[in-house]
C-alpha cells in the first residue's frame, strides 16, 4: 500500500459537547511522533468537529512528515452548517498544503446516517432503520438517497476547491452509491463482519479494480471476544447517557480479547495490501470516554468496546510510554508489525 494510515481523533463535537475532554497541544505532538515511529505509518487521518484541533493536530503530523487526511467529521448539522465547516477546513487545510505538506482533504464521513437533511429520524440508528427497515421499498429508498447525497456532495466538492488545491475524497458507506467523478480517490468505510467474511476479500479486489485510487477506513474492532464478527454493531454492547450521549458502561459481561482485535486488524490489513488498496486508516489510535478499568465490575471497562489500538488509563500513566496515560494493546503491535513489513 501507498499509505499506511491511523486515524487520530480530535475529539467529535456534537450539542456543543466535544467527546475529548483534553486537548494538549504537546500531548498531540507526542502521540503522532508514536504513530509515526513505532507503529511505522506514512500517512494520518486527522477526524473531529473542531475546526481549530484539526489544524493544531494537521499541522503537527505534517511538521513530522506525515501525509494528512484532512477529516472534519459532522455530527447531527444540516447541509448549510457542513458546507460553512467544510470551507473552514478547506482554507485551514490549504494553508498548509502551500507550506510543502501532503494534504488530503476528506469532504465528509457516513453523512447520510451521521447528519441530518439526506434520511428521515433524529439519530443514525433511526436513519438506518428507516432505510432498512422495509425490505420492499429499500432499492428505491436507496436510489432516492443516492440522488440527494450526490448532489450534496458535489456542492461540496465545488465549494471545497474554491480554497483548496490539492486531492479531494469522501469516506462513504457502501449503500450511498456515490458518484465518483468529483473525486480524487474513492474511499470507502469498509468493516467486515461474519455476514460478509466469506466474500470480503473479492469485494475488496472489485473496488480496487475501480478508476481511481481506492482507500479504506473506518475499518476496526473491539477487544470483546466475538467483536469483529459484529462488525459495525460493535459499539451495540454500550450503555449510553441518555442526554449527554455518552458512555456509561456494557450492557453485560464481555471477556476481554485483545488477541481478536489484533487478529482482525492484521487480517483485514493483509487483504488490503494484496488486493490493490491505495491508502488504509486503521480506525482508530485512541477513543476518548472509553477508559480501561480492569478492577470491579467488568462491565465497567468500557475499554472492552472501545475500538482504540491503546487502552486509556485512569490516573495514572503507561509502562510501556512513562509520558502518556495509556498503554499499547495487542493491536498496536499487529499493526506495527504489518506495517513494518509493507
Amino acid at each position: 500500500m501507498r499509505a499506511r494510515g491511523m486515524t487520530y481523533d480530535t475529539g467529535f463535537v456534537m450539542q456543543g459537547r466535544t467527546s475529548r475532554e483534553h486537548f494538549d497541544p504537546a500531548v498531540v505532538r507526542r502521540e503522532l511522533t508514536v504513530i509515526r515511529d513505532d507503529l511505522h505509518c506514512n500517512a494520518v487521518q486527522i477526524i473531529g468537529g473542531d475546526p481549530d484541533r484539526l489544524e493544531l493536530a494537521a499541522r503537527a503530523a505534517a511538521e513530522l512528515g506525515l501525509e494528512v487526511w484532512f477529516s472534519p467529521y459532522p455530527l447531527e448539522l444540516d447541509p448549510e452548517q457542513i458546507l460553512a465547516l467544510f470551507k473552514d477546513c478547506a482554507e485551514r487545510a490549504e494553508r498548509l498544503r502551500r507550506q510543502g505538506a501532503e494534504v488530503v482533504f476528506v469532504t465528509g464521513v457516513e453523512l447520510s446516517v451521521m447528519s441530518r437533511g439526506f434520511l428521515p429520524g433524529g439519530s443514525p440508528e433511526e436513519r438506518v432503520e428507516e432505510l432498512m427497515g422495509r425490505p420492499e421499498r429499500r432499492a428505491d429508498a436507496m436510489r432516492e438517497l443516492g440522488v440527494r447525497l450526490n448532489a450534496f456532495l458535489r456542492d461540496a466538492a465545488a465549494a471545497v476547491r474554491e480554497c483548496f488545491g490539492g486531492r479531494l475524497t469522501y469516506s462513504s458507506i457502501q449503500f450511498e452509491q456515490v458518484d465518483w467523478t468529483p473525486f480524487d480517490i474513492a474511499t470507502f468505510e469498509l468493516i467486515r463482519s461474519a455476514e460478509v467474511a466469506d466474500r470480503f476479500r473479492e469485494a475488496v479486489r472489485t473496488l480496487a479494480q475501480g478508476p481511481k485510487p481506492l482507500a479504506i477506513t473506518g475499518f476496526g474492532t473491539a477487544a470483546y471476544r466475538g467483536a469483529g464478527d459484529r462488525g459495525g454493531r460493535v459499539l451495540e454492547v454500550v450503555e449510553y447517557d441518555p442526554e449527554t450521549k455518552a458512555p456509561v458502561r456494557l450492557d453485560g459481561v464481555y471477556e476481554r480479547d485483545e488477541a481478536g482485535q489484533a487478529a482482525y486488524l492484521s487480517e483485514l490489513l493483509e487483504i488490503f495490501e494484496t488486493e490493490g488498496v491505495d491508502s488504509a486508516f486503521v480506525f482508530l489510535f485512541s477513543l476518548p470516554g472509553y477508559p480501561h478499568r480492569p478492577d470491579g465490575d467488568p462491565r465497567d471497562d468500557l475499554d472492552r468496546a472501545g475500538l482504540g489500538i491503546v487502552k486509556l488509563l485512569e490516573g495514572r500513566r503507561g509502562l510501556t510510554y512513562p509520558d502518556m496515560d495509556w498503554e499499547p494493546k495487542e493491536a498496536f503491535a499487529a499493526v506495527a508489525q504489518r506495517y513494518r513489513r509493507s
